[in-house]
Parts: C-alpha cells; sequence; structure tokens
C-alpha cells in the first residue's frame, strides 16, 4: 500500500469475481479475509474446496493476477514524485514481500514500473522483509550496495521500518493517520503518504546541496 491502493484494488476484485462466480455473500467474506494481508498462489489451492470453486489453482491464480493488476492504480502524486525524484539522479527501487509475477503485473498496470531502476519481490529470493537477503538483492537488481546507504520508505513498521533500519538504511515510515507503536524506535521520517515522504526528501536533498545548516 505504499505504492498501490491494494485494498481498494481487492475489494473491487473480491466483489466482481465473486459476482462471476455466484458465491454467497458468506464465501465472498470468506475469500477477502484470506486474501486481504497477502495473496500466494497456495492461498487458492487452500480455497478451490471451501469456495466450491473450478478451476486449478494454477488457472485460479492467473485470473487473480490478470485482475487485481487491472484493477492496481497508483497513490496519487506519485508518478511526478517519483520523477522528480529521477531527474535529480536518485536510483530507486522496490522491495516487496509478494509472488514476484503480481507484484510485477501491478507495477506495470499502475503505470509506475519504468521509474525504478530494479523490483525485488520476497518470491524472487526465497525469503521475506525484514531478512536482510531481500534488501541486499534489491540493491544489487539497483544496480547498488546498502555500503552505499539510502532511504527504506514503507508503511510496515516491522517489515520496512526496522528491516531497512537492520540493512543500514535510513527510514521513512508512511503512516497513513495512524500513530507509531509504542515501545519502538521511531523512523528517520514520518509522512502520511509516499508523495509526501518523497516531498521531504527532496526538501532535504535541495538543502544539503544548497550547503545550508
Amino acid at each position: 500500500n505504499t505504492l498501490i491502493d491494494r485494498q481498494a484494488a481487492l475489494k473491487r476484485w473480491v466483489r466482481d469475481f465473486s459476482a462471476s462466480r455466484g458465491l454467497a455473500p458468506d464465501a465472498e467474506l470468506l475469500l477477502g479475509d484470506k486474501l486481504r494481508a497477502r495473496a500466494y498462489p497456495a492461498d487458492f489451492a487452500q480455497l478451490r474446496g471451501p469456495l466450491g470453486l473450478s478451476g486449478s489453482a494454477a488457472s485460479l491464480w492467473s485470473e487473480y493476477v490478470s485482475g487485481m493488476s487491472a484493477r492496481a492504480r497508483c497513490l496519487p502524486g506519485l508518478p511526478d514524485a517519483l520523477s522528480r525524484m529521477r531527474a535529480i539522479g536518485w536510483t530507486l527501487g522496490v522491495v516487496t514481500n509478494g509472488a514476484a509475477d503480481i507484484q510485477r503485473a501491478k507495477l506495470e498496470s499502475a503505470g509506475l514500473a519504468g521509474l525504478f531502476d530494479g523490483v525485488c519481490a520476497s518470491g524472487d529470493v526465497g525469503v521475506r522483509k525484514p531478512a536482510l537477503a531481500v534488501f541486499q538483492a534489491a540493491a544489487e537488481r539497483c544496480g547498488t550496495t546498502l555500503a552505499e546507504g539510502g532511504w527504506m520508505v514503507g508503511d510496515n513498521p516491522e517489515t520496512d521500518i526496522e528491516g531497512g533500519r537492520a540493512a543500514g538504511l535510513r527510514t521513512a515510515w508512511i503512516s497513513a493517520g495512524r500513530q507509531w507503536p509504542a515501545g519502538v524506535r521511531s523512523p528517520d521520517l514520518e509522512s502520511r503518504t509516499a508523495s509526501e515522504a518523497i516531498g521531504l526528501l527532496l526538501e532535504q536533498n535541495a538543502h544539503h546541496a544548497s550547503g545550508a545548516v
């Protein structure tokens, strides 16, 4: 949900898929609950029986990937904000938990894929954030290393912020109006949206470039 409003896309897909399959309201609720946090091909193998779905798990997953990507919309202001970063020389990457095909399909459909130097999904490397290996792989795909430093911008305090900090990165938390968890070390920056976080980073960059103190 840092770049794309996944929950809105999922809500629309679950509604449309359930209608096309004639699922009862309780079955539609079960489907949405199962996929709310994250979706993997194995989820559809588990759901086929309880929901009475025809077709293989693989075909159901393919239907999910195409349906979700078609409904993926980037959050407001992001293309312009990311383009501004690229224009002044920032290297941009995506590191995300999930199956590689759906993550890339959503970025492509939302018009964001061309704005990043590299994309690394946990499905590519076999481990999930906050594991260090995911961040290392993401840096490599961007043609750099974690030793060069950088920022991790994300909405999950554990996988994004704690994981990014452990990887040696500075961190920006997308709060979406939430409060930072008590007793947890704070991020370096906090903002309501990714576009706002990028604006703060650009301000910092301009501040340092001007030599201001």
